[in-house]
């Protein structure tokens, strides 16, 4: 009997269940041991059946040789779900890509382990009957830590009759399935390979289209609008900003996220027409989650570099329950040095319990907190005053704390319902003093602020059909305030109160979203928020609806429309003055306002390259503004304001945000975004300016290749590389004759043509080199990360320089390096 080597091949893969491929490789290494001849003979003359003995033996000891001598293995564990009804899919196929050729199927709760995956990077297929296959490409694995995914598969819509399989990969789409436009999932794994990133999720954001990047700051400004018009979310629940150094350069901003990409889950971003479980916010949202510790073995993270110490653990709390847990924690080299001239101290905490339960649903325990110490000292040589900021020092002290109980419980396999209690908590401690020269002090500001929030949210998700999926949310916030702000009017006199309230409040919201498959090619997303804020008894009801149309396999368009409201900071509320005595001005504020409005086409030019194109505009109506004057909260930067304020601003918003991004693949990603936006403003006056973050374009280029070294091709060289080319930095003609009669020579600022400047583009570079060093059950990187390289200059206002008599520009070229090592075990 004769047989060909190619059939004789298949049949083996067929009746052992290896691939083809592998079998391919294993042949040609029992070809080494054989002579030509010998082998040649076996299969011509049907010695096959032998052949087929030698080969289980090889697949075996092969496999076994390469975990223990060869390549370092891993686990890739998880659980497939639904991706409307969050239930699990039990008896899911789950494999890597064909070529590699390993897979599983999912148990009764819907949990897959596929051991022995070799170190690298591999896609992960998941399907179902009646589900659109769902692939996770290039999670990279490593040999210290397993790796576990979530997949959620979309229902499909079809009938039985019509057989469409169109795969949906991890990135194409935001988690949340009712996001219509304006939606991106923010990839953890990504956070830490983007070029500019610095382990910090509100710096990796800016690599997206509609996102205008600062290098001193991370704040985030979209489509124009100020930082502070965004909402942070964790875990389900309005969080303060959870920077270091929150609101100091920038309201909204800060220096460094408190969250942890060791902690951080896939997450979602926003930049415009979000569904309508979102509220309290005008420009964007940030849906933070906390992933779950690794319930079947404990494994470890220290990392060791220039910007602080990171030390992470993860493992099962009980093996048997599934329980597990998960923490980071962070200190600041800078703190551990106590550098002379002032320090900036901080630390931070991140951790999620997790207690699944039989019959009573999963209980999580939450949280993440921060502490941070600022101090600056004047300079003591009289000599080198040449400015105000020369003579003045000041000690900061901030705390923000934010944790609660989670519980989800799943009622059959179409609904669930997750109930969360939290509180946050945030506080500002800080002072400044001048000096003169006969070296006496006298305090400018005194600043003592304390928020509290006590949350109650749930949420009950039911699927009623594959084409029809219904949210139903109720959330109540009780607020308690305490702050005291006072400033001095101008030098060496009296501290006079800005802003001041001790009390509690309420702000209460529900809404109804639905997500409806009209067609197998139609989407309709529609619903309804509503809240109100018991303080002034102000309210708000907005309807949001988005349709998508699946036009083709490769092209989606879409249309999204919504109302949107914002409550101001506490501190706005009590702002008292020294005409209004006791009375807080502000009190009766009512909510800045929004109507956005956005398209969108998507192409899928390849599977592992897609276009997005968004044009957008968005009008605010209702913004709180100074009367007859320019100000307007649309542009705040400070921490503070001390203004009577009223209702009557506008704006409006109008741009196009273009995405073109190819998937990693072989080692090498690219992305190019653009932004090209008018961002204005409608004063007190009546009058239409620039915004603040007015920049009028944003263009970024990113690419990273990735290379397998080592003898077994286990190390991983990763170089990546992102370049920013956005409008300058906008600022007020300066008034030369007000800043000159000013009793402290304090700059001052010709209002009537606010914003009308602007300095020249910036070119922002950021680059990350990474080796990793994959042992077995042990991983070593080594890593340098840039921030902006290219010496882009950052404007801050102007400065009187007591010497020259003359006016100065405040600018600063921030160059920020970070070399780490990093040990995982």
């Amino acid at each position: 009997m004769k047989m060909n080597k190619t059939r004789l091949l298949e049949k083996i893969s067929i009746q052992s269940g290896v691939s083809l491929d592998e079998c391919g490789t294993v042949f040609k290494t029992f070809e080494k041991v054989l002579s030509e001849e010998l082998s040649r003979k076996m299969y011509r003359y049907g010695g096959w059946i032998l052949l087929l003995t030698a080969l289980f033996v090889s697949v075996t000891v092969f496999s076994q040789t390469t975990g223990r001598k060869g390549r370092p293995m891993q686990t890739i564990r998880g659980i497939v779900i639904d991706g409307d009804s969050k239930f699990p899919i039990p008896y899911a196929t789950v494999k890597l890509s064909e070529k590699e050729g390993a897979g599983t199927i999912t148990d009764s709760l819907g949990r897959f382990s596929i051991p022995q995956v070799p170190v690298g990077r591999h896609t992960v297929e998941a399907a179902f009957m009646g589900y659109e296959p769902g692939i996770f490409r290039e999670i990279l694995v490593t040999s210290a830590k397993e790796i576990y995914l979530e997949i959620p598969l979309k229902e499909s819509v079809n009938e039985l009759n019509e057989v469409v399989i169109r795969a949906r990969t991890n990135k194409e789409e935001a988690m949340n399935k009712m996001a219509t436009t304006g939606a991106r999932m923010l990839s953890v794994e990504e956070a830490s390979r983007y070029a500019g990133g610095f382990d910090d999720p509100a710096r990796l954001v800016s690599a997206f289209a509609g996102v205008a990047p600062s290098v001193s700051s991370n704040g985030i400004s979209i489509h124009g609008n100020a930082p502070h018009l965004l909402q942070w979310r964790l875990e389900d629940v309005e969080i303060p900003n959870p920077n270091h150094f929150a609101d100091i350069a920038t309201l909204g901003g800060g220096i460094l996220s408190s969250l942890s990409s060791q902690v951080l889950g896939n997450s979602d971003f926003f930049t415009g027409a979000f569904p309508a479980e979102y509220g309290n916010a005008v420009s964007g949202v940030f849906d933070m989650k906390l992933r779950n510790g690794n319930n079947q073995k404990n494994e470890n993270t220290i990392q060791v570099g220039i910007m602080g110490i990171d030390v992470a653990s993860e493992g099962p709390l009980s093996k048997k329950h599934k329980a597990s847990y998960i923490f980071n924690y962070r200190y600041s080299t800078t703190g551990l040095l106590n550098l002379e001239g002032g320090t900036m101290d901080y630390q931070d905490l991140n951790l999620k319990l997790n207690f699944p339960t039989r019959k009573a649903g999963t209980f999580s325990v939450w949280g993440t907190s921060l502490i941070d110490k600022f101090t600056s000292d004047f300079e003591k040589n009289t000599e080198k005053w040449d400015y105000w900021g020369d003579r003045s020092e000041s000690r900061d002290k901030q705390y923000m704390a934010a944790g609660g109980v989670s519980h989800r419980y799943f009622f059959n396999n179409d609904a669930s319902l997750k109930t969360t209690i939290a509180a946050t908590y945030s506080q500002l401690d800080g002072g400044a003093t001048l000096f003169n020269h006969s070296m006496e002090s006298t305090p400018y500001m005194d600043l003592d602020s304390k928020y509290t929030n006590l949350i109650f949210t749930t949420t009950f998700n039911r699927k009623f059909s594959n084409r029809f999926t219904n949210k139903t949310g109720f959330t109540y916030t009780n607020m308690f305030y305490k702050m005291d702000l006072s400033i001095a009017p101008y030098e060496a006199e009296p501290l006079e109160i800005v802003s001041q309230g001790k009390g509690n409040t309420s702000l209460i919201s529900a809404y109804n979203s639905s997500s409806v498959g009209l067609t197998e090619r139609w989407t309709l997303n529609a619903g309804i928020y509503g809240q109100l804020l018991t303080l002034n008894n102000k309210w708000s009801v907005e309807p949001r609806v988005g349709l998508k149309w699946q036009a083709t396999p490769k092209a989606t368009f879409a249309l999204a429309y919504g109302m949107y409201s914002r409550m101001e900071k506490m501190d706005v509320y009590f702002v008292k003055t020294k005409s209004t005595g006791d009375q807080s001005v502000n009190k009766d504020l009512d909510f800045t306002k929004a109507q956005h409005i956005m398209l969108s086409f998507g192409y899928k030019i390849s599977d592992r390259m897609n276009l997005k194109i968004e044009p957008y505009i968005q009008f605010l109506h209702d913004v709180p503004v100074m009367a007859d004057s320019s100000y307007s909260v649309l542009n705040r930067s400070d921490f503070y304001v001390e203004d009577a304020l009223v209702n009557k601003g506008r704006g409006r918003n109008v741009g196009i945000d273009i995405t073109f991004e190819r998937f990693l693949e072989k080692g090498l990603y690219y992305m190019i975004s653009g932004s090209w936006f008018d961002s204005r403003y409608r004063g007190g006056d009546g009058v239409w300016y620039n915004t603040k973050f007015n920049r009028n374009y944003v263009i970024n280029g990113l690419i990273g290749k990735e290379w397998m070294l080592g003898r077994n091709k286990q190390n991983i060289l990763s170089v990546n590389l992102k370049l920013t080319l956005q409008g300058g930095d906008r600022y007020s003609p300066i008034d030369l004759e007000a800043t000159m009669n000013h009793p402290d020579k304090e700059v001052q600022y010709d209002e009537t043509k606010a914003f009308s400047k602007q300095y020249s583009p910036m070119l922002i570079g950021n680059y990350t080199v990474s080796y990793r060093i994959n042992k077995r059950k042990v991983s070593h990187e080594f890593a340098v990360k840039g921030l902006n390289f290219t010496g882009a200059k950052e404007h801050y206002g102007h400065e009187y320089n007591v010497k020259t008599g003359k006016i100065d520009v405040s600018d600063n070229s921030t160059i920020l390096t970070n070399v780490s090592y990093k040990l995982e075990f």
